[in-house]
């Protein structure tokens, strides 16, 4: 079974991030044939700065690597470096009506909510299709949002394949249902949209305990019995402790006598002992970015071996001179 999975590269990651999205994708390496990527040709739809562009692929080959991913068992790799990537997409643009496009909500509400459309934005879903279709893909571990990308990649697939024969694997959605959702500082959803974040490697840890200690809470007295199930702190404890310590801490909420600063502490604490361990693995792979670029070559090989062998069964069936 293969798997595909890509992640834009757009800044420091927070703990939704973490939780909600890389170690998630992490975990894939261990349930089939991984492929994840750094999906920079997808950022260029809003036009990025190029010095942070290139720094945030970087970053977050540096981020994944020391979260985990084992490039001994996932094939990790820039998506700008498989160069037939953009000929696939072409290709399965002139198989693609137009309606399916202007029918994609993830456009429609971009553009609803001020964005500027380009011609990228648009053509989006192809470019995704070609990042699934290129690699044969069984599964797209996707959100619910992007569900619907991956039924205009089968609908595209199926378009070739009724002309040139079963070329395509139609891939198969896994929409992550049971991916936790991360309360933000401010109590909304975490995103870097709202300013309510934690950064998960930021090397000024005194900066890190001030987001922590920003968490909005309710103005009860530190006597008063608290309400663990309606509390952010609470809600971002239990990401990170035992079952034993989430008993230990609700009862504590609940006797009374709890006063909120402790409990940012102890979030704290726990988020430092969580994260230590890839806090310092990632400062080790800042100091040999030698490996960093070799894990990204040697996935770009492996990745591009497979594009080229499907780029070669599509250029035949297609007609080109080969």
């Amino acid at each position: 079974m293969r798997i595909l999975s890509g992640i834009q590269p757009t800044g420091a990651p927070h703990l939704g991030n973490y939780f909600a999205m890389m170690r998630p994708v992490i975990e894939l390496q261990e349930k089939g044939e991984a492929y994840i990527f750094i999906a920079d040709y997808h950022t260029v739809t809003v036009t990025p700065d190029p010095k942070d562009f290139k720094s945030n692929s970087i970053n977050l080959a540096l981020d994944f690597l020391a979260c985990g991913l084992d490039p001994e068992k996932a094939v990790f790799f820039r998506q700008s470096d498989i160069i037939q990537i953009p000929e696939l997409a072409w290709i399965l643009s002139c198989f693609t009506p137009m309606g399916l496009l202007e029918r994609c909500h993830s456009y429609k509400d971009k553009v609803a909510n001020g964005i500027v459309p380009n011609c990228g934005l648009f053509y989006y879903p192809v470019l995704m299709a070609a990042d699934i279709l290129m690699y044969k893909s069984n599964i797209v571990p996707v959100g619910r949002d992007q569900k619907q990308h991956v039924e205009v990649t089968r609908d595209i697939a199926q378009r070739f394949n009724n002309k040139y024969g079963d070329v395509f694997v139609l891939p198969e959605p896994q929409i992550k249902e049971n991916v936790a959702t991360v309360v933000g500082t401010d109590g909304r959803k975490m995103s870097k949209s709202y300013g309510n974040t934690i950064e998960i490697f930021n090397s000024n840890l005194k900066k890190t305990r001030k987001s922590f200690m920003k968490i909005v809470t309710d103005s009860k007295t530190p006597e008063e019995p608290k309400d663990p199930d309606n509390c952010s702190i609470f809600a971002l404890y239990k990401l990170f402790a035992s079952e034993k310590q989430i008993d230990n801490m609700a009862e504590r909420y609940r006797a009374g006598g709890l006063m909120y600063g402790m409990a940012k502490q102890e979030l704290f604490d726990i988020f430092c002992e969580y994260f230590a361990p890839m806090r310092k693995k990632r400062e080790e792979l800042v100091s040999d970015m030698g490996y960093v670029e070799s894990v990204l070559r040697k996935g770009a090989e492996k990745a591009s071996e497979v594009a080229c062998q499907t780029m070669s069964d599509i250029r035949k069936k297609v007609g080109f001179w080969t």
